[in-house]
């Protein structure tokens, strides 16, 4: 058997002066293209990695990361940018790297593969392929030399290409194996009771890890779980579980106060190492904040707590200033943690000297007992380094010092100010302006439950905005809803990435929050063709629920997937997002009640009913599922109010006041009670009611298919939500 230092050496002589392409530099994606430089002979996923590999007979190294990530960031500096390293992987791989951010299909399927060789999942995921895409191993992040109690990368290496070599049967015995439980686990399924008994077995296994000292769920790491916090709230204020409402409540204030929220600029990072949400992983994505904007929205409509509309408001205009493109609309990808490989949050953290340049007297004092800023701080690689997060509440310092809160807001405010006007003259991390259809579409929806909750029309305008831009550069008709809408720059991908049913699923939904916002046809309607298209080309006819990947569009001759992607998955796990079945059931229960549809109604009742055998083990992981099992076997409430000044203004007001899922808000002008200006189910119940005589507003609350009879103030339609159903 040849010796692995041998296979070192032969390397080393037949690279050491060969010349190395990239072919990385075609790239649109801002990952792919943060490697471009690199001596690895790089492949995007596609057909020409998979032909070379299988002709050269050599396996596959595939790296899957981010450009948020920053152990992939790590990897990259210390492993791919290393002359010896690349020299290797040249000789014995055909190298592929992949942004899971642009491709989740792919990213999905391998870190399933990988969870099941290794136990690990996550970023940068490392992966050793057979030629035709099967894993036949791989991990994480993997060190330039042996440490950490690992082999270093240059030994995983040479080990992996020896497999190949000389013991191949192993390793395809190793491949299949993998693939089979892939295919196994990523199409599960399970007929079961479906009742809202079991929304109550999902909610009482999310509260018995529900954290009543520091808020959240479980210990250390801890992650917000927006969907789980919507469903808690549901079963909560609506169904009278006070130990729901708690867990709601209590999560949402402890976040707002730790680290893990922006003190300075709003927004939140991805997740708290710790348990009390102090020191994050400090990148910021778009979908988390959108997600949370939704709950701390929710949360003010229920208990109309100041704190729950103050963090609304901040992460909005964090998302205007920082995360959006205001000339055209859209919403970018993510914020990168940090600026270099030293660096870990220097950006968002400040050192007692740090502040006391920019503060003095009783601002310094102030920031340093609110914001817990000391000489001993809270980070590892820099113990002088805070974290900024809500030691004190003002009331505590006001007992403790006899100051007004009122007084200390103003010292908030104010060092809070020059604060972020210091830090905005630091190195800020990478922005990657990528636009995302899944994550644009729930972004319009939070923005537009945002702006009806808090009667803000600049944050309504943006959202329609982003909506017409998804539409127009998205979405293809025939060709089908691409996953990403534009790239930075102005860059084009050699191929587009393929949609999956979450673009799909999210944009539905966001076309009739459009719809219910502007009153719009075009986004009703635009909505019907998509979830028309879903239903085509995602929706499994046979079995009921969807597929996360398309079948062939409009008899179009199909092709063979690459890898991993041959296994079929349905997605059922909010990881980090809602996921795709529920999110999908969702979109079509709400098309059903104003189109009058009842095969939408049936293909959503059959996609829930088909998990109901399993989903209660998903705990926390099965909120949006929760939610569109109450949707449905709840009674719909749709309260229509027609007209316009102050006393409508109430009405709205009156209507949109506490969270529930089954309730819809419409607001119409007067000139939409006609046939063809509302959907089809509306019409049979709107335009069939008498106009009250003389009533400039009036206001129409339906449940199901009953409506009660119209009424023209707020205590009166106070009255007619509270009323029974039935």
């Amino acid at each position: 058997m040849r010796a692995i230092e041998d296979l070192y050496a032969h390397s080393m002589t037949e690279s050491a002066h060969s010349k190395t392409g990239n072919e990385l530099e075609h790239a649109a994606s801002s990952y792919l293209r943060s490697a471009r430089h690199q001596p690895v002979r790089w492949h995007a996923w596609g057909e020409e990695a998979f032909a070379r590999a299988q002709a050269e007979d050599k396996p596959i190294l595939l790296d899957i990361g981010a450009v948020w990530c920053h152990w992939c960031h790590v990897m990259d500096r210390e492993s791919y940018e290393d002359a010896e390293i690349a020299a290797l992987i040249n000789e014995h791989f055909v190298a592929v790297k992949v942004d899971r951010d642009e491709r989740p299909d792919v990213d999905t399927r391998y870190q399933a593969a990988i969870s099941a060789i290794s136990g690990q999942g996550g970023w940068p995921l490392t992966a050793f392929l057979t030629p035709d895409g099967r894993p036949y191993f791989g991990g994480t992040y993997i060190p330039r030399d042996d440490r950490y109690g690992r082999p270093g990368i240059g030994r995983v290496l040479l080990a992996m290409a020896q497999v190949w070599r000389e013991r191949r049967d192993d390793a395809l015995e190793t491949a299949g194996s993998v693939m089979a439980a892939i295919e196994h686990n990523e199409s599960f399924s399970g007929r079961g009771g479906f009742s809202l008994v079991l929304v109550d077995k999902i909610a009482d296994a999310m509260i018995a890890q529900f954290d009543p000292h520091n808020g959240g769920f479980g210990s250390q790491p801890k992650f917000p779980h927006p969907a789980a916090l919507d469903l808690l709230l549901e079963v909560g204020a609506n169904r009278g579980n006070d130990r729901a409402r708690e867990a709601f409540a209590k999560t949402l204030e402890k976040m707002a106060r730790g680290g893990v929220y922006d003190q300075l600029a709003g927004g939140f990072h991805r997740y708290s190492v710790d348990e009390r949400w102090v020191v994050p992983h400090f990148e910021k994505m778009i979908y988390d904040n959108t997600e949370l904007l939704r709950n701390y929205v929710h949360g003010y409509q229920s208990f109309v707590r100041e704190d729950f509309l103050a963090v609304a408001r901040e992460i909005i205009a964090w998302l205007d200033a920082t995360m959006t493109d205001r000339e055209r609309g859209g919403f970018y990808g993510s914020q990168d943690a940090d600026v270099g490989l030293d660096d870990d949050g220097d950006y968002f953290t400040w050192t007692l000297d740090e502040a006391r340049a920019v503060l003095g007297g009783e601002e310094l004092e102030f920031a340093a007992k609110y914001w817990d800023i000391g000489e001993l701080g809270d980070m590892h690689h820099n113990p002088a380094k805070n974290v900024l997060h809500v030691n004190q509440t003002l009331a505590e310092i006001a007992a403790q010092t006899g100051a007004s809160e009122e007084e200390l807001r103003k010292l908030r405010n104010s060092a809070g100010a020059k604060l972020l006007t210091a830090r905005a003259k630091r190195t800020a991390p990478y922005i990657d302006r990528t636009l995302y259809t899944s994550w644009n579409a729930m972004a319009v929806t939070a923005y537009l439950e945002a702006a009806a909750a808090l009667r803000d029309d600049s944050v309504r305008k943006f959202a329609l905005l982003t909506l017409e831009r998804i539409l127009d550069e998205a979405w293809g008709g025939r060709t089908g809803l691409k996953h990403v809408i534009a790239y930075p720059d102005g860059l084009s991908p050699r191929e587009s990435a393929p949609g999956t049913l979450d673009d799909y699923a999210f944009t539905v939904n966001a076309c009739m929050d459009g719809w219910l916002a502007s009153g719009e046809m075009k986004f009703y309607r635009a909505a019907m063709k998509l979830a028309d298209a879903m239903i085509e080309q995602f929706h499994d006819a046979s079995s009921g629920g969807f597929f996360d990947t398309s079948a062939p569009i409009n008899d179009e001759p199909a092709e063979m997937p690459l890898g991993a992607l041959t296994a079929r998955r349905k997605p059922l796990q909010d990881a980090p997002t809602p996921a795709g079945n529920s999110v999908a059931a969702t979109a079509l229960l709400r098309l059903a009640e104003l189109s009058g549809r009842e095969d939408l109604r049936q293909i959503a009742e059959g996609t829930l009913a088909n998990f109901a055998g399993i989903v209660e083990h998903f705990g926390l992981y099965a909120g949006s599922y929760g939610l569109a099992a109450e949707r449905m076997l709840l009674d719909s409430m749709q309260v229509v109010i027609v007209g316009s000044g102050p006393e409508a203004d109430r009405m709205e007001a009156t209507a949109m006041a506490g969270f529930a899922v089954n309730k819809t808000v419409m607001r119409l002008d007067r000139s939409q009670l006609k046939t063809g200006a509302v959907p089809e189910a509306l019409e049979e119940t709107i335009l069939q009611v008498p106009i009250p005589a003389g009533a400039k507003a009036w206001a129409l609350v339906c449940r199901g298919r009953t409506c009660l009879p119209p009424v023209t103030d707020a205590d009166a339609l106070l009255k007619a939500m509270a009323a029974p159903a039935g």
